[in-house]
């Protein structure tokens, strides 16, 4: 797994020699669209999309890309290219999102194209999903794939099929500090788990917030301690979610002893549990710039390029100094591996009455709309493999922090950021609330999980 992530991120950083310029999908340089039709769909080729045919509306919901400039160009782009099709952005929080689909889908409606997690998620919506893979071949020629990091297809292959195309990949496990804030308390970026706490003690005493997390929301809660158990021993975290090593293991016991101390040492901020990532932590650290220190992934150094009047003043402004930097959850000596995922995969509605024109978009999405969100916005690292990688605007802070990002994902991989069990993953979020409550010790929450994990079908 490890060798297969380094060569994809390995692609992205040889990227930049390639020539391939924005919008190059090979349904638009030739690709297979003299072929025989798939059976969905009417199999024209996505340009005969353009031009005078009959004006037709899309739904596209998800929660990500969000609402703002980065998705508002992208959609400006496609109408303007395709004026026959109009594009309606539902934008929701994730869990609104998924709730809203479930609701809509099973009723037979629903938006035509949406976003979707890999893993457990993608899977749960499956018989409302259309099989992209008679697309792809037809629009891309029968090698499509390779256009793509091989994680990412590795990742959305079922059995030679694709109900989700992956429109960028992210990778967590990261801490983002705000320098200047630190040394403002005499305090330099911290390395291990027993810098954090001593860095966290000095905040504390001075008034200020320690290491933040959005612990409301279960995803980060996740992250974290994936990467304090990808710290320990990353073969044995993957092996105990495919159900060969049991959670009741004391490496895997130990990742949820360090989880608790968090809380318990006083190291994650008070009330962590009653607040969430966005609008709530992030803002005071990428709009307020009033807390130094939060738990957040590869994707936050789009705050660089956002063209958000309040994150520019925090991350542009004269002086400013931001780092991304991985802990030493074991105090080891080695810092945490990060861990890599398709943040958001894009799906067509099994039931749209516009197949051809959510497939247009869906097209346009992967590569000029891929394009923007990246080199515009840095909404994600890419997924193809053609993409130059040339984030615009970006200052040097930004660009060192990139840097960091892309060196950690080619020689520091743990494995997977998602799992595919539904049931286990929420067992495990539930458990680390409970630990964070201090409802549980982490043998007995491990315990609980192992109980869990035996029945989960796999």
């Amino acid at each position: 797994m490890k060798r297969r992530l380094g060569c994809m991120v390995l692609a992205i950083l040889m990227a930049a020699s390639l020539t391939a310029g924005c919008g190059s999908s090979p349904a638009q340089t030739g690709g297979n669209a003299g072929s025989e039709a798939p059976e969905q769909g009417t199999g024209k080729d996505t340009a005969q999309s353009e031009g005078t045919q009959e004006q037709v509306t899309i739904n596209f919901q998800t929660w990500n890309p969000g609402e703002g400039a980065a998705i508002d160009e992208v959609i400006a782009a496609f109408e303007e290219k395709y004026s026959n099709i109009k594009v309606n952005h539902v934008y929701m929080p994730y869990t609104d999102h998924v709730e809203k689909l479930k609701i809509d889908l099973a009723s037979g409606e629903g938006a035509d194209v949406f976003g979707m997690q890999t893993g457990a998620t993608i899977k749960e919506f499956r018989d409302f999903e259309m099989d992209l893979t008679p697309y792809a071949e037809n629009f891309w020629g029968s090698d499509w794939q390779s256009q793509y990091m091989d994680f990412c297809m590795d990742l959305l292959n079922e059995d030679g099929h694709y109900y989700g195309l992956p429109l960028g990949l992210t990778y967590a496990g990261f801490t983002w500090a705000d320098v200047n804030m630190l040394k403002e308390y005499g305090l330099e970026i911290p390395g291990s788990y027993d810098d954090l706490k001593e860095c966290a003690r000095v905040l504390r005493e001075n008034g200020q917030y320690p290491l933040t997390i959005g612990a409301k929301d279960a995803w980060i809660n996740i992250d974290t301690w994936m990467s304090m158990a990808n710290d320990i021993n990353s073969e044995k975290l993957y092996s105990a979610i495919e159900g060969k090593t049991p959670f009741t293991d004391p490496d895997l016991v130990e990742s949820f002893r360090i989880w608790q101390s968090c809380f318990t040492e006083g190291i994650f901020q008070d009330g962590a549990l009653g607040v969430g990532v966005y609008n709530d932590t992030s803002d005071l650290f990428e709009k307020e710039g009033s807390i130094p220190m939060i738990q957040n992934g590869s994707w936050a150094a789009g705050f660089y390029v956002s063209g958000d009047p309040d994150q520019d003043k925090v991350f542009n402004s004269e002086g400013a100094d931001h780092d991304i930097f991985l802990i030493d959850w074991n105090n080891d000596g080695k810092i945490c591996p990060v861990t890599a995922s398709v943040d958001v995969c894009l799906c067509m509605n099994k039931n749209t009455k516009n197949a051809d024109a959510a497939w247009t978009f869906i097209d346009f999405m992967l590569h000029e709309g891929q394009d923007i969100l990246i080199n515009h916005y840095f909404s994600y690292c890419p997924s193809r493999k053609d993409l130059d990688l040339k984030v615009q605007g970006m200052n040097q802070d930004g660009l060192d922090n990139l840097a960091y990002i892309l060196e950690q994902a080619e020689n520091n991989l743990g494995g997977y950021r998602e799992m595919a069990y539904a049931d286990l993953k929420q067992i495990i979020s539930d458990q680390l609330t409970v630990l964070a409550l201090g409802e549980a010790t982490p043998e007995e929450a491990a315990a609980t999980i192992e109980a869990a994990s035996q029945t989960q079908s796999r």
